[in-house]
């Protein structure tokens, strides 16, 4: 059996999750997240333990067995504590703001670039160039900080765009200079 699979998931107080025929839905202070059930895969809530096991040995049933179990783990961690990802807007004139439910930001172009902020997903902006996207579901709030730095990706001249919180550049070496004859 999956090491991962076969292990009980632990809910915390606070969080209910329901199975239905298809699929869990994990209530919980942070949100709401609606996981679909896998085919194979059985799901049993016992009190404050959900324990995942698979019908068949076929690998398909193996395969999905410890990635529905991870997903479900997921979840639960996302609506007690939910998930966040950290931006940095980098350049001269470079800055956003939140108005409404749209992330203005200027990012070097003619325009100011607009981005509307998806249900279930909330964005916070620091000093004009710290972004901060949160969320209970986190393949929704890895999905939204990519696309925001995919709007202005990181220039591999000067470093300027958008990119992770961490993340690590390396720049690459401009033009040797007005070169003579040798």
């Amino acid at each position: 059996m999956s090491r991962i699979g076969r292990m009980p998931l632990q809910v915390p107080k606070g969080t209910k999750v329901e199975v239905s025929d298809a699929a869990v839905t994990i209530e919980g202070p942070k949100g709401k997240v609606r996981q679909p059930l896998l085919d194979g895969i059985d799901v049993v809530v016992d009190g404050q333990t959900v324990q995942v096991s698979r019908n068949g040995d076929a690998g398909p049933e193996r395969s999905r067995h410890g990635l529905l179990r991870a997903l479900l783990a997921n979840a639960v961690r996302g609506v007690s504590e939910g998930f966040q990802k950290e931006l940095q807007v980098v350049g001269v004139g470079y800055r956003g703001e939140v108005k409404g439910s749209e992330l203005h930001l200027s990012l070097g172009y003619s325009h100011p670039v607009v981005f509307p902020v998806p249900a279930g997903i909330e964005v916070e902006i620091d000093k004009q160039n710290k972004v901060t996207v949160r969320g209970a579901d986190r393949q929704q709030v890895g999905q939204v900080a990519a696309e925001i730095r995919g709007l202005r990706p990181p220039d591999a001249y000067k470093g300027k765009g958008i990119r992770y919180m961490g993340e690590v550049l390396r720049l690459k070496e401009g033009k040797s200079g007005a070169g003579g004859k040798s």
